[in-house]
Formats: C-alpha cells, structure tokens, sequence
C-alpha cells in the first residue's frame, strides 16, 4: 500500500494539467450523482467491483468498446487488421490522443495496459495464453502476435465490465499488477479527468470534461461510438441511506440516483418530477456460487440436485417483488443476449423438490449441513439466502444459513477453511449481463481448479469447452460449443442462475441524454 498523504502532496506539487487544480467556473454545469457505492479504490482494474469499472470510465478510454447490439467497435483504435493465417493482429490508434498531462498516447502505453489488465482479468488470462508477444511498429501503430488462432481477440479488448482493459500511460502501466497504481498516476486519456484535490472517500468523488478530448464521429451507441462531453462538471456523492438518497433527488439536492431501492420506486414513479430510465435492459443476473472443494459439493451430483431443487421466481418476488424488473430466465448467457439459450435447462430450476429428494439419496447425501453465507446490509442480495434456504430444506438438504454483512462475505468467500471451521459451502451475488455474456467472460464458468474463482471448481471438461470457445473463430459454432458446455455443466454445475433483475436510473426531469449500456456512463448526458 502506498502513503497517500505523501502521494498526494506530491500530486498537488506536480500537477500540470491545465485548471485540474481550479474551481468551477461560473455557470457551469454540474451534475450531483448518488452512485451505488463510494469510491475508495481509484485503480480500475484493481477489483471486479463496479464501482471502480464506472471511475474508469470517466478517466480512461478503450481500444474497442461494445455498443447497444453487442458489437465490438474501434474506440482508441483508428483501423486494425488480421493477418490471413489470423495469427497476427495489427493496430492503429486515432490522431489526437493525448493523455490528461499533455503527453501523447502511444503504442507502447497501450501494450503495457493490455498486460497489466490482463493479469489480473480471466478473460485477459486467456488471450494472453495464445498470445506470442507484442512489436511497435511506430507511435501510433502496434501489432500482437499469436502462436494460434483466437476468436476472442475483439470482445477481450473490448471488455465492457469487470475488469476492463482500460489504456493507460506506460508509466502507470508498469505498475506492479498486484500493486495498486498511486493516486498521481490517475492519469487517463477519457472523456473526464479526475480532480484529485477534490477527492474525499466517504464524501464525494469528482470529475471535470476534459477540454481535449477527441470523440469518435460516429453517434453513441452503448459504450461505443463518440463519447461526447455536455457536462462541465460531475460529483458523485456519498450517501448510503436509501430514504435520505429519495428526499434529495426529490428536493432537488441531486440529480440522479444511480440505483434506487425497489422497494421506493412506487414512491419515486409518483413524483412529476423524476423519471425512471431502465439504461441497461439485459440487467443483472443472480448467481448461488458453490464451494465444489467442500463435501458434499465435491460431488456434482448433489450440486445438481441443488439445481433440479431451485425455482427461480421465489428469488426474484423475495428480493426485487415487481415483475416489471425482473424475468425468469434459464439461459445462463443471459436473455435478450446472442449466445442466450435453453439448451440442456429442461428439468432443472423448477422448483421440483421430489425430484431433487431423490437425486440426493442416489448420490449418498449424509445430511452434512450446508453452510450458507447471508448478505444482510445490501437490499439487492438480502432475502436471496432465506429463499435458497427454504428451497433445499424442502430438497432435504440441512442448511445452517450464516448471516453477516457484504465486506465480511467478501473476506470469508476466499478462505479455503472447512465450513466448520470458518470456511463456506454456498453463497449468493449478482453478475451485471455485461460480466455472463461468453464462457470465457463469466468468471463462474472458470473451472480452473485453483486458478478459479472462490468456489474453485474443478472440470477439465468444462475447461476444454471454454478453450474450444475462446478459439473458435466462426460465430455459428461458437452458439454450438455453448450448447454442448451448457448439457454437460447442467449436470456438473459450477454455479446456478437464479433469476434475471434490472435496476432503473432515477433522474430528475431536467437531465437528458443517459445511454443503453452495461455500464453508466457520463458523456452525452446533459442538464436543462
């Protein structure tokens, strides 16, 4: 960790870039923001946690990015090639690029990002195992190089969630991936430039337009095409309690609620003077993560027999109750998504209890009790564990349900500890659509052993499957080897979804502009 009084003395000393240290001018426009969560870590891809994919979006850019129909486009990127054996690809950047000091964007800031991404993401993981290596062949143009073809080169750089492969100065860049980068290297190419002097966890975190920022011609679509600036100034404010967030964007001390509590927005529907804008419309996915290192989840038959057990709508009325904002869905790429599908799902998360009963005798389920992990203090994830708890006791499962808050989850999840003896069997989160959409991008899917995720199921089978993927380069039989995974991992579960959620931006009358996307974003938006 490094010593932030330090770091930031040096920043204000050494800060150069034109008016980040000033004050608003008059009249600007500023826009007040209560965002899901604060923001305590200012590098972007030091955790999957969203809030730090939405900082890097207001600071740094991407070479591709996705828009609204799931296409990869250029961002960064002016024009690119691959070779006709695919084993080499090349890559122009745009003119004008220029980081927030002055410096110019180069090719070999842009090879160092992708490394550093790519250590610390799974997707990055995958492509850099079929990449060779990287040349640049001039400032603006470089190529990288594999000893094999890939059919993910396009959707990895253009990740659009957790983590995302945000391009960075070299500088920054060669940080140590396990090391956080400091807080003067908060230096982006992005459409908004972090004030530093202004930052106060806890509090607030804000951003200014940065004055030089060249948008794409094209119009935006998703997180693509031209990330135009109409704003002067964004904040985003601190403040966790869910009845103070609705009294201040109804008085008008804020502007927009990022993700309001479902169960205030009837409340907030009422009011004339706020809308409610559904901004990613394939939402969120709830997700029950098994330990398949702890008995009885080493045995994926019982792990199924959870899954024959589950009933989907039971989750979604407990935790989200109007089904305006949710939908049963079995596919686990995600409905409304390319790669979404039923195949294999037939008999399973349907609530079939009798079935499940069975299914657990045959396999010798010894009435081990299940230790399941209970988020309390975050609304979305609260009655997800009370349902799944009902659900496998109806099963004849023993189901000892532990309750604490979300950081202390987070900490216990990765601890390979017995479950008697603080370890875990069982616990559920949420994926946004953006972090399922392939097998290779949902982390859940990774059954790597050790190299997994908490859980660290085990599956050379799957793990074939998730190759067969990443190399193919045909969509056709992409949609084919998913179907083939899903048959086989319904009968080997790494993870259950249970249930597809949306949550809509609240925003008052006055604001315009908010994009389709997986992510909110700030460019575009405007306030009257």
């Amino acid at each position: 960790m490094f010593d932030f009084r330090k770091s930031f003395a040096t920043f204000v000393a050494a800060a150069s870039v034109a008016g980040l240290m000033g004050f608003a001018p008059a009249g600007a426009q500023t826009l007040k923001v209560v965002m899901h969560s604060d923001v305590k870590i200012l590098d972007p891809i030091w955790t999957t946690a969203y809030i730090q994919r939405n900082h890097g979006y207001m600071v740094w850019d991407t070479l591709f990015a996705m828009d609204e129909k799931f296409d990869v486009k250029p961002q960064m990127v002016d024009k690119y090639d691959v070779s006709a054996d695919k084993l080499t690809w090349t890559f122009t950047l745009r003119d004008g690029l220029e980081w927030h000091d002055g410096k110019p964007v180069t090719a070999e800031d842009c090879i160092a990002s992708i490394k550093r991404w790519a250590a610390r993401d799974s997707m990055g993981q995958k492509m850099m195992a079929s990449v060779v290596g990287f040349e640049v062949v001039d400032p603006k143009t470089f190529r990288m190089k594999m000893k094999e073809p890939y059919g993910l080169v396009l959707q990895s750089l253009g990740k659009p969630s957790s983590n995302v492969p945000f391009m960075m100065p070299k500088k920054t860049a060669e940080t140590d991936p396990m090391q956080q980068i400091k807080i003067e290297d908060v230096i982006g190419s992005g459409p908004f430039i972090f004030k530093a002097d202004e930052w106060k966890p806890g509090e607030k975190i804000v951003y200014v337009k940065n004055p030089k920022y060249k948008p794409r011609p094209e119009a935006p679509s998703g997180l693509a095409g031209g990330k135009v600036v109409k704003l002067d100034r964004v904040e985003w404010l601190a403040m966790p309690d869910v009845q103070t967030q609705v009294a201040a964007i109804q008085n008008g001390e804020i502007d927009m609620i990022e993700s309001p509590g479902h169960d205030l927005l009837p409340l907030l529907a009422k009011d004339k003077n706020i809308n409610l804008l559904n901004w990613n419309p394939t939402g969120n996915q709830y997700t029950f993560r098994f330990n398949s290192t702890a008995k009885p989840f080493d045995n994926p038959k019982i792990r199924h027999a959870v899954f024959v057990a589950f009933a989907q709508e039971d989750f979604l009325k407990a935790t989200i109750g109007d089904p305006q904002w949710y939908k049963v869905c079995k596919a686990p790429f995600v409905c409304g998504t390319p790669l979404a599908t039923d195949a294999g799902m037939a008999d399973v998360l349907n609530g079939n209890a009798a079935k499940a009963k069975q299914l657990l005798q045959e396999a010798g389920y010894d009435g081990t009790p299940i230790v399941l992990m209970h988020s309390t203090d975050l609304q979305v994830l609260t009655n997800l564990a009370p349902v799944a708890k009902a659900q496998m006791e109806r099963a004849g499962f023993k189901v000892d349900m532990v309750s604490m808050d979300w950081q202390t989850l987070v900490a216990r999840r990765v601890k390979k500890d017995p479950p008697s003896q603080g370890g875990w069997h069982a616990f559920l989160t949420s994926w946004v659509a953006a972090d399922v959409l392939n097998p290779v991008m949902a982390g859940f899917f990774n059954a790597s052993c050790d190299k997994a995720m908490f859980g660290w199921p085990c599956d050379e089978t799957i793990e074939k499957f998730r190759d067969q993927f990443a190399k193919e380069t045909d969509a056709a039989k992409q949609k084919e080897i998913v179907e083939n995974l899903q048959k086989y991992w319904v009968n080997h579960p790494t993870h259950i979804n249970v249930g597809q959620w949306y949550s809509p931006l609240a925003r008052r009358n006055n604001i315009e502009g908010n994009l389709t996307a997986p992510a909110p974003v700030f460019w575009n938006v405007t306030k009257k």
